[in-house]
């Protein structure tokens, strides 16, 4: 996905700002987000794609074209050196943007996802479950608990596939619930087991 792709992806002209790429992921995120569309996989591969298109904007858009107004401001009066040094020395441009603004939206769409996530579950819908845990974990990359998640329905779709006599595909699920979740010992040793009831 090229560049031009990503700002017609998220509907805007090519070198919009920061604060327009944000505001119409976030938009666009909310209306085709997988908890919205739970059975439609059009807006749930349309959230991914979007979720691709923003993290590839954010690592060439400068963040700091958020606010050349204020530092302009602030350069008038007498502090003029420490104000444009600080965002430029400090290796803190990707994390500032986010976390004060969206940290608590993610973490609570983090959270209505696990509930959707474990109604999936319980209800059998794997698929749709294996889904959400995707899109989950495609929009919150580094979270460990995401991850853990994402490899347990794995785990889960696998076993069924197992009792279904479906190893081939049983295996297939296995295995990426390990490589999802690498270090988590437990979810390692049961899944040792399960291979086990494939021999």
């Amino acid at each position: 996905m090229d560049l031009g792709d990503c700002y017609r992806l998220l509907g805007l002209r090519s070198g919009a700002s920061f604060a327009d790429i944000k505001a119409s992921y976030r938009r666009l995120a909310q209306q085709y987000h997988p908890d919205i569309n739970p059975d439609d996989n059009k807006a749930k591969d349309k959230f991914i794609a979007l979720t691709e298109a923003y993290r590839l904007l954010l690592q060439v858009v400068n963040p700091q074209e958020i606010a050349p107004q204020p530092t302009q401001t602030a350069t008038v009066t007498r502090p003029e050196p420490t104000v444009t040094e600080k965002p430029k020395t400090t290796p803190k441009t990707k994390p500032t943007p986010q976390p004060p603004q969206v940290s608590e939206k993610e973490q609570q769409l983090k959270w209505q996802t696990y509930e959707q996530l474990q109604i999936f579950l319980k209800q059998r819908r794997f698929p749709q479950a294996i889904a959400l845990a995707e899109a989950l974990a495609a929009r919150l990359p580094e979270d460990a608990e995401v991850r853990q998640w994402q490899a347990i329905a794995y785990q889960i779709w696998g076993r069924v596939l197992i009792k279904e006599n479906q190893p081939l595909k049983a295996k297939i699920y296995l295995k990426k619930a390990l490589k999802t979740d690498p270090h988590n010992k437990a979810l390692w040793n049961e899944v040792q087991r399960d291979f086990q009831k494939l021999e």
